[in-house]
């Protein structure tokens, strides 16, 4: 009598069970087209407000909902069993190839390669139905604790970017599409200073590493660089900022007349810059000083990156390349280096090191625009894009990243905490999220009705010398927020 295989037999088990399966499936269609009938009947039974049709239209439309759900769950036990019988045919088959004569290579071979199809088909199965799951568990055990201190009021229009001030008084800074440019006090929230000289939408502000001066970008084709004098206001008791938001209000389409009433007319207002830099031909998009404060580097929408003397004010360098609007540029904290971005995905770095030689690299690590790329204390760039991924480069060695992470939305202008070494990630879908420089997220910033950006976050800022307002976001909500970042000893000591 002939002796039926492993194989056979298995493929047999599994027809009979799909078998089935099939009937079961009948059963349950039969049933299913009782069930309306069922259903209505009990209808008529219940006390309900809703009128009978449309509680049967309800009842339809959950129906068809469960039948998806169940057909899924049969797809789901079918792929098991499959599964099963593969592993059942792998393990037969590498016993087979045990207990067979070795000495036989062209049998041995066979049986390998057969073998190895049947793992990678089983990997590739198991990968695409898991990949997703598992990529949405990444997380560490240790997160950062993040809480909202305070919100800064008063713009009239979005605000594109902000900082805080390197020497004391230290103050928030921040440049909004409402032309204006605003100096906040951190702990009572108050407008201290206004300067309005600027024709445009003001894109960026810096402020200089020694002296009370800022430099603004803007639409109007400009760079300023402006004076300030600024007295803090006494620190008020803390508010209760849950019990100031009672009610369930969207502040986000607030009327104009709304941000003058906070207060910001009454603060004092700069009107004409101390230098004004004119060479482009095209939107000023972000300005930043050099080491020293003796130069500025600007970045336009005409392709073009100039860096300027602030003493002179005259034009001291064309950076070119770029084949598209550069987005943003930024200055090493302490060498004569400068990183610009551009929409051509591409970021480059550019060394004045040396005098003589001004040397360039182009780095091509992303698929999309490049909103940002900023520099670390250490010898890392770390560059965010539109490409919904943010990477961390090293300086010594920049053919490919260091780390990359991916998110689920474009991200704006990025910060990097010069102590604790933390980026912070705006995005378009109003999210802040907290990664390490090895891309492990850390923490996403709090977001509902009563706290957090109720519109797409632009960017973002540390605060070194705050411990309890340590970073700053700002957004196209017309507001800007100061948050206390608490990272636990664990994570530091990584």
């Amino acid at each position: 009598m002939p002796v039926e295989s492993g194989n056979s037999a298995a493929a047999r088990q599994v027809k009979q069970k799909r078998k089935s399966h099939s009937l079961s499936i009948r059963r349950t269609n039969s049933t299913e087209q009782d069930r309306p009938g069922m259903q209505r009947d009990m209808l008529e039974g219940q006390d309900s407000k809703l009128p009978m049709a449309l509680r049967s239209n309800l009842l339809d439309m959950f129906g068809q909902i469960e039948r998806e759900f169940e057909n899924l769950y049969i797809e789901n036990l079918e792929l098991r069993r499959e599964i099963e019988s593969l592993n059942e045919r792998l393990a037969g088959e590498g016993q087979t190839v045990d207990g067979g004569d070795l000495s036989k290579g062209a049998l041995k071979t066979k049986a390998s390669h057969s073998t190895s199809q049947l793992s990678q088909k089983l990997k590739t199965t198991y990968k695409a139905s898991t990949s997703k799951i598992v990529s949405s568990f990444k997380a560490t055990t240790s997160r950062a604790v993040c809480q909202l201190v305070k919100e800064y009021v008063g713009h009239r229009d979005g605000i594109w970017d902000l900082a805080v001030t390197r020497i004391q008084p230290l103050v928030l800074g921040t440049a909004s599409a409402d032309h204006c440019s605003m100096l906040w006090s951190i702990e009572t929230g108050k407008c201290l200073l206004k300067y309005a000289g600027h024709a445009g939408s003001v894109n960026s502000i810096k402020f200089h590493p020694t002296e009370q001066m800022a430099l603004t970008a803007s639409g109007d084709q400009t760079a300023h660089i402006w004076r300030y004098m600024v007295q803090l206001p006494l620190p008020l008791p803390p508010a209760d900022i849950s019990a100031s938001l009672d009610d369930d209000v969207d502040f986000s389409d607030k009327d104009e007349a709304d941000g003058e009433a906070d207060g910001p007319n009454e603060c004092p207002t700069i009107r004409v810059a101390t230098t004004t830099l004119k060479s482009h031909q095209g939107v000023v998009i972000a300005a930043d000083w050099l080491v020293g404060g003796k130069q500025v580097v600007t970045a336009s929408w005409d392709r073009a990156a100039n860096l300027y003397d602030v003493e002179t004010s005259e034009l001291v360098h064309t950076l070119t390349g770029h084949d598209q609007e550069l987005t943003h540029c930024c200055t090493h904290p302490t060498q004569r280096l400068v990183v610009t971005s551009s929409r051509d995905t591409t970021f480059r770095l550019w060394d004045f090191r040396d005098p003589s030689i001004h040397s360039v690299n182009v780095f091509q690590g992303h698929t999309d625009t490049v909103t940002s790329a900023v520099f670390t204390v250490g010898d890392n760039v770390v560059s965010g894009s539109d490409d919904r991924t943010v990477k961390v480069w090293d300086l010594k060695n920049m053919r490919s990243p260091i780390a990359t992470i991916r998110t689920d939305s474009a991200v704006n202008r990025i910060s990097v905490s010069a102590n604790q070494r933390i980026i912070a990630l705006p995005h378009d879908n109003r999210q802040v999220r907290l990664f390490d420089m090895n891309g492990v997220r850390l923490a996403r910033l709090p977001r509902s009705n009563r706290q957090g950006h109720r519109r797409m976050v632009c960017c973002s800022a540390w605060n070194e010398e705050n411990q309890a307002c340590n970073l700053f976001t700002c957004g196209f909500d017309r507001q800007a927020i100061g948050w206390n970042i608490n990272i636990p000893a664990l994570l530091q000591e990584k």
